[in-house]
């Protein structure tokens, strides 16, 4: 499906599930339609599963908005509790639609508790308390978190996904990778195809060596090796140290949800000669979130001047994140929008573009691990390899055969638009604007 007609099918209004393989713009999408239903002033809630991700459309976590929290369970006491929140009953009255990106992150259950809180507080019978609603994601990516010894449930079976039948956009052009041998990699990985083949064109970039003169982000799968090399690089550079600390407003509680989902270090601590990327998409600039470079000095300001892998010169001044309620910021935090960046790990990078990634998946232990790493690349001669398993390479049997019928289940939602007459097409997007101004 192409961008275009997925767009028409969300300006009628259905539910829908956005989904399609990294890079294929799913994310650009949603600010699209987003930025529609704001010109029609009509209410949008903008969630994601993660805070990361939600950052990335100055939105707020699913958990957040809804009121669910952290919690696995949902009773009358909580409904009560949540009722008596003059601002919960004023942020559902003004919604019309509920975004909720990543949801391949999402587990069953937790989509089951936003289904019946929105019902408790819209409309008792309908699908979401009567909310058009979007999923947005990609099940290849990775999975939900699950507690030890419990087996994760994808959004797919829950209740709730059942109830709301969602028309499937299923977003095939490729906008990030521009070589093809990366396309046959991740192609491979997606059809379970992967033969000796595939796996010599990954081992091909084996410890060798990325040609550019900014050292590529380093992709680990765990925490412990992405803190200890970022502190280390940065203790080996003599410069002096210049410090920015975050600062913040709003709702306190709302606030920390910001700054946990915001990339940005509540202290940046930056010396000339550092590799750092930038945390926040701003295409005026000329940065996206994952743009590499290297801090060459500091203005009059004290500000950061990052000399990126493009060779643009950009001054890194504070950005805002936000919790937005139509043109109400309910929280915010500003920040220079850098971190270190000798290193990440591959749950951080879902949803960036890298320029150059030195990768270690030797320790891989999740479906989609390998996946959403290369994924994050534009180009093979991009990428660096320290180590791989076999792990890496796979993907979750389950996804696998649910993809098939995805692809099929969009062509039909392509086929209806196409027969669709454009007047009546028309006529019916306005209808929805009309339900929604009621």
């Amino acid at each position: 499906m192409k961008q275009k007609t997925a767009l028409d099918i969300l300006k009628l209004g259905h539910n829908v599930f956005l989904t399609g393989p990294a890079g294929s713009g799913k994310t650009f999408l949603l600010k699209q339609y987003i930025d529609y239903l704001k010109k029609n002033n009509i209410g949008v809630a903008i969630t994601a599963s993660t805070g990361i991700a939600a950052t990335h459309m100055n939105g707020q976590t699913i958990h957040s908005w809804s009121g669910m929290g952290i919690s696995d369970t949902f009773n009358e006491e909580d409904y009560t509790k949540l009722k008596k929140r003059h601002y919960h009953k004023q942020k559902f009255k003004n919604a019309k639609v509920l975004i909720i990106d990543e949801v391949s992150m999402l587990h069953a259950h937790q989509l089951d508790i936003v289904n019946a809180i929105c019902k408790k507080f819209k409309e008792p019978f309908s699908p979401f308390g009567g909310l058009q609603v979007i999923l947005c994601g990609d099940f290849f990516q990775l999975p939900p978190v699950a507690k030890y010894g419990q087996m994760a449930r994808f959004v797919i079976e829950s209740e709730a996904w059942e109830e709301m039948d969602p028309k499937i956009c299923y977003l095939e052009e490729q906008h990030r990778q521009e070589d093809k041998q990366m396309l046959k990699i991740l192609n491979d990985i997606r059809s379970r195809s992967c033969n000796q083949k595939t796996l010599d064109l990954i081992i091909s970039r084996q410890s060798k060596t990325i040609k550019n003169e900014i050292t590529p982000t380093r992709l680990f799968t765990h925490n412990i090796n992405v803190d200890a090399i970022n502190d280390l690089e940065l203790q080996k550079l003599k410069e002096k140290p210049n410090m920015f600390l975050m600062t913040s407003a709003g709702n306190e509680h709302l606030v920390a949800s910001v700054k946990k989902g915001c990339l940005a270090p509540e202290m940046l601590v930056l010396k000339k000669g550092a590799v750092v990327m930038f945390v926040k998409n701003n295409f005026e600039r000329g940065y996206v979130n994952g743009t590499l470079g290297k801090v060459s000095d500091f203005d009059v300001n004290g500000m950061p001047i990052v000399k990126t892998f493009a060779g643009r010169t950009i001054i890194a001044t504070p950005e805002k994140w936000s919790i937005e309620d139509g043109d109400a910021a309910l929280a915010s935090v500003n920040q220079v929008p850098l971190r270190l960046a000798w290193a990440i790990t591959v749950h951080k990078s879902q949803g960036m573009t890298l320029d150059a990634v030195e990768m270690d998946l030797s320790k891989s232990f999740e479906y989609g691990m390998g996946y959403v790493a290369l994924s994050r690349v534009r180009t093979l001669d991009g990428i660096k390899l320290l180590g791989i398993n076999d792990m890496a390479l796979e993907v979750n049997p389950k996804v696998y055969e649910l993809d098939k019928i995805l692809g099929e289940l969009s062509q039909q939602s392509v086929d209806e638009i196409l027969k669709m007459k454009i007047l009546k097409k028309r006529a019916l997007q306005a209808d929805f604007l009309e339900r929604c101004e009621d």
